[in-house]
């Protein structure tokens, strides 16, 4: 016969019939659920530490975006100046034109270029992305009129930064359109305080006809200096002063 002794109990609703694994299962669950403990503190811990390393490093981060920005935004900025130079020098030298006639009115004469003499294509003088200011989301610049506030100022930061010594105008037109575009000034010792005191909320955004030069509609303080100026709307790209 067989021995019932002998036979293996099996287990009954999820019991087992020896009762010695009990407090080792006890232990191993809680071992591991002092380990689990351990290992979310240190993972916060570790959280901790990468959100204030990215707390420090994320000022510097966007410190330089807005300097590659900025660099930019001068980059293209003389290039607008330096179409504004080849669009004059053709209206006054072949055209005859004279003070403001000679000036463009649009970005969209300026991406047209001027025609080439004797052919029937026009020579580009401005690239498109040029045409677009970087420092603003709708990318459109500012047009500085000839003997407008904003021009005055930025000529006397200019003087202020050159102690008082104007670069001189080495192409005669470009000199003509000077003497038109903004009036002369007397040097002084504290050139430059206007440009700095000036209420900028008075800088006109929409202003219109024959500009001498483009600016940003960007109001922030710069990260870069632009001949000693650090506002972005007080940054005037002219080929006056080159």
């Amino acid at each position: 016969m067989t021995n019932l002794r002998t036979i293996v109990d099996h287990k009954i609703c999820g019991s087992s019939t020896n009762d010695s694994e009990a407090p080792f299962v006890s232990d191993l669950v809680a071992r591991r659920r002092s380990e689990g403990g351990y290992t979310l503190v240190a993972l916060l811990a570790l959280m901790t530490v990468l959100a204030l390393f990215a707390m420090a490093v994320a000022p510097s981060v966007q410190q330089q975006s807005q300097r590659e920005r900025e660099q930019e935004a001068i980059f293209r900025g003389e290039q607008v100046a330096d179409a504004i130079g080849e669009y004059y020098k053709y209206r006054s030298g072949v055209l005859r034109a004279a003070g403001a006639q000679a000036l463009p009115t649009s970005m969209d004469q300026l991406l047209e270029g001027v025609p080439i003499p004797g052919g029937s294509k026009s020579r580009q003088i401005l690239r498109p992305s040029a045409a677009r200011d970087p420092l603003t989301i709708e990318g459109e610049w500012r047009y500085i009129l000839p003997r407008s506030d904003a021009l005055i100022d930025f000529q006397q930061s200019l003087m202020f930064y050159t102690n008082n010594t104007l670069p001189p105008m080495r192409d005669p037109q470009i000199a003509q359109l000077q003497q038109f575009a903004v009036p002369a000034v007397i040097p002084t010792s504290n050139l430059g305080a206007l440009s700095a005191t000036r209420d900028t909320s008075s800088v006109d955004d929409d202003a219109s006809g024959p500009f001498v030069g483009v600016a940003s509609r960007s109001k922030r303080d710069s990260v870069l200096t632009y001949y000693g100026i650090e506002r972005h709307e007080q940054w005037i790209f002219t080929p006056l002063f080159r």
